[in-house]
């Protein structure tokens, strides 16, 4: 099945369940769905970002959270992050990953009800070429930068998610 063929469930503004629709026509008509985005962090504090491929249909070749993805139709966020860490990185997470927050869907989020989660790794990874074109760590201040800088290359989702995992992370120094 292609990629604009998967079924997804739209949603309402609180996240419920209204219908199941494929992904391109979600996206062409600009449906609310659900999606989950994974930073990963290194044993240095560091984060890992993908840069997304250029073939993918949305932000071709910038970079963005270390891992996301769309929820299947009927599934749930931990399970999503679990396979989507998985598939776009090669990590094999037993345990659940650490949820951080939801943000709401909004035009920023394109449309997505979008929770967020943390997973320190310094093993190995396997990134999914269909995926992902390139892949780096990135000091925490050197993302503040770029995301202070409104950098172009970077994803607007990330840079909304960055923000708000400063405003967090600083309530809990």
């Amino acid at each position: 099945m292609s990629v604009s063929h998967e079924l997804l469930d739209v949603v309402d503004e609180n996240d419920n369940v209204v219908t199941v629709k494929t992904r391109g026509e979600i996206h062409a008509r600009g449906l609310m769905h659900r999606a989950v985005h994974i930073l990963v962090f290194n044993s240095d504090g560091e984060l890992f970002l993908q840069k997304r491929s250029l073939s993918k249909d949305e932000q071709p070749g910038k970079w963005d959270s270390s891992a996301a993805g769309h929820l299947d139709s009927g599934e749930d966020y931990d399970n999503c992050a679990k396979r989507e860490i998985a598939e776009e990185l090669g990590i094999q997470v037993d345990q659940s990953l650490e949820q951080l927050f939801k943000l709401p869907a909004t035009l920023l989020t394109g449309n997505e009800h979008c929770m967020v989660y943390r997973y320190a790794y310094d093993g190995p990874m396997v990134l999914h070429p269909e995926e992902i074109d390139d892949g780096r760590w990135i000091s925490p201040a050197a993302m503040d930068q770029r995301v202070a800088d409104h950098d172009p290359n970077l994803t607007e989702s990330v840079c909304l998610i960055w923000k708000q995992y400063r405003a967090l992370d600083s309530k809990t120094v």
